[in-house]
């Protein structure tokens, strides 16, 4: 069950669940406020709760809408690319051959066929991007199963409008966001396993941050580094 409770001019999400513990959440980019909470808790000690976390709620807001915003892509010369947290300039070259993305030095160049608009440039960059982030994958998995005593039968690499990642620990699967292709490799590893650490715990409770603390002690500041980094136009969630 969902609802709602206002706070003056905030709006806080109220999701019920199977959970032990109520749990508060601003999410970036525009610092959407979330709580989790128990199925059988009234909703009055809900925003009793909420409100004792105001001064809390507002500073992480006031974050995150001073954060650093990409602009609307636009694939022309000179625009700014990033992959795996480098900025590459992008050179456009009209081809009559298959498309492709090559990056050499600190250009990102992309080939296309003559007349191609900027959905097709688009699609050959987000697929090159998909591509990246599935070669990058696999060691990271492969090095952090032993280490947490886990499986991953499956990954899937997808645009995702609201998590950088995710996970259904039944079926064993994680889901990763092809945006993180262009962030720092370290917040690649921190998502992966974020996701990971929810095969051994499915909700955000304490037992899943004791879990982070003891595999990726410094798992706090990777979160924080990749929410401080540009963000897309979609609102981003974890």
């Amino acid at each position: 069950m969902n609802t709602q409770i206002e706070l003056g001019d905030i709006t806080v999400d109220v999701v019920f669940k199977d959970i032990k513990n109520i749990h508060l959440s601003v999410y970036p980019p525009a610092g959407r406020v979330k709580i989790s909470a128990p199925l059988r808790m009234n909703i009055d000690t809900i925003r009793v709760f909420a409100i004792s976390k105001l001064g809390w709620i507002k500073k992480k807001q006031k974050k995150f809408r001073e954060q650093e915003r990409e602009t609307p892509r636009e694939y022309l010369d000179l625009e700014s690319h990033y992959v795996w947290g480098r900025r590459y300039l992008l050179k456009v070259i009209e081809v009559d051959e298959a498309p492709s993305v090559e990056l050499k030095h600190n250009k990102m160049i992309l080939r296309v066929r003559p007349g191609a608009d900027d959905k097709k440039k688009q699609s050959v960059i987000d697929a090159w991007y998909r591509e990246q982030l599935k070669k990058a994958v696999p060691p990271v998995i492969a090095m952090w199963e032993p280490l947490l005593g886990v499986k991953v039968e499956r990954f899937f690499v997808q645009r995702m409008k609201t998590k950088w990642g995710s996970c259904n620990h039944k079926a064993r699967n994680i889901r990763l966001n092809t945006e993180l292709a262009k962030k720092p490799k370290e917040c690649l590893e921190y998502t992966i396993v974020h996701e990971m650490a929810h095969l051994l715990e499915p909700t955000h409770n304490s037992r899943f941050i004791t879990l982070m603390d003891q595999f990726m002690p410094k798992w706090q500041f990777c979160k924080d580094k990749l929410n401080q980094l540009p963000v897309s136009h979609e609102e981003w969630a974890y």
